[in-house]
């Protein structure tokens, strides 16, 4: 029991002795409150005792079911361990892969941003402009063949979605034979804590780099964008969650955050490199913006070199503490101790 719960219980039995009966029957009434009220309190979920401070609210939910193509806007999305999930659309689980198995990103081939991915029923659909359609079954046959991949390093599998799929990814990209794999449930998953110890082991992720949930607020790419000549989206950053109204660069000190049911907590800063001077409308690649300008005001501190180098910091990596769906719209709250 606390300091007052127990300063409350001594008040109430030093009242019992030299009162007449009926007060020691009240005395005897308010001790069993006070110890209802103190068991009470010790049975309240957890969340219920923390404190809540509104930081901001869902502004735009992304999925990018095919690593480094298009994103899908969705108006809500279930937050599963291994991040958003639409229907059978799931962030991250298709991967574009060169013969050798190796991921292949808009680092190298910078027009897979054109390419987008959809899900109506049990038919996948890839399209990009100025060429026709690609229609795919959503659960890929299992005659298919699992390549063993590799994703930054670590391997991982990915079931082959067929010669079509691959044909259509080659022709439209007009460099080398690529294919496409998709990640089923029963393969395992890459953990990121092999990729940086601040993440737990229980961590998993599909071919997402690094984390589960990207968290971005519109206040810190308006501030960037108040540096820019050429002004850039929040799909140049890849975001899964994009939080309005809250201060710039807010998210860089989020803990923890409840939205609805869903509990999520803050691994660290995601670094930048030259993806996001990729034009997610154009496909072409910059080199230099808006990472130059990033470079110029957003490095760690010196402390942390040895985990980010030289990167710009733009945006928070979060995992999930408890699972649950969200909203475009829901309120964003700081869970505090």
């Amino acid at each position: 029991m606390g300091a007052a719960g127990s300063s409350a219980l001594a008040r109430f039995v030093l009242l019992a002795h030299p009162r007449p009966g009926w007060l020691g029957v009240a005395a005897l009434g308010l001790t069993a409150v006070a110890l209802g009220a103190v068991a009470w309190r010790r049975a309240w979920p957890t969340r219920s005792r923390r404190l809540l401070q509104q930081v901001g609210t869902v502004a735009q939910l992304w999925i990018y079911p095919v690593k480094s193509c298009k994103g899908v806007p969705v108006s809500e999305a279930e937050c599963t361990a291994m991040g958003l999930r639409s229907g059978n659309l799931r962030d991250r689980f298709w991967l574009v892969v060169n013969e050798e198995g190796n991921m292949v990103t808009a680092r190298q081939e910078p027009r897979m941003v054109l390419i987008s991915l959809t899900c109506d029923g049990d038919t996948l659909t890839l399209s990009a402009a100025y060429t026709k359609d690609l229609l795919l079954p959503i659960k890929t046959p299992t005659t298919n063949a699992v390549h063993k991949c590799r994703v930054h390093g670590l391997e991982i599998e990915g079931r082959d979605c067929g010669e079509p799929a691959a044909q259509w990814i080659t022709s439209f990209l007009k460099s080398q034979p690529y294919r496409l794999v998709h990640f089923e449930p029963h393969m395992r998953p890459r953990h990121p804590h092999q990729i940086a110890d601040l993440f737990r082991p229980k961590d998993q992720i599909a071919y997402s780099d690094t984390s589960p949930f990207l968290i971005l607020s519109e206040a810190s790419l308006a501030d960037l964008n108040s540096r820019l000549e050429k002004k850039v989206k929040a799909t140049n950053f890849r975001p899964n969650i994009v939080i309005s109204g809250c201060d710039v660069y807010a998210e860089d000190s989020w803990d923890e955050l409840l939205i609805g049911d869903v509990e999520l907590k803050r691994v660290k800063a995601c670094s930048r490199c030259i993806l996001t001077t990729v034009d997610p409308d154009t496909g072409v690649m910059s080199r230099k913006e808006p990472l130059e300008t990033l470079k110029s005001y957003r490095q760690c501190d010196p402390s942390e070199r040895k985990l980010y180098g030289k990167s710009p910091l733009f945006g928070q990596y979060f995992v999930l503490e408890n699972p649950g769906t969200i909203k475009v719209g829901d309120p964003v709250y700081l869970l505090g101790q």
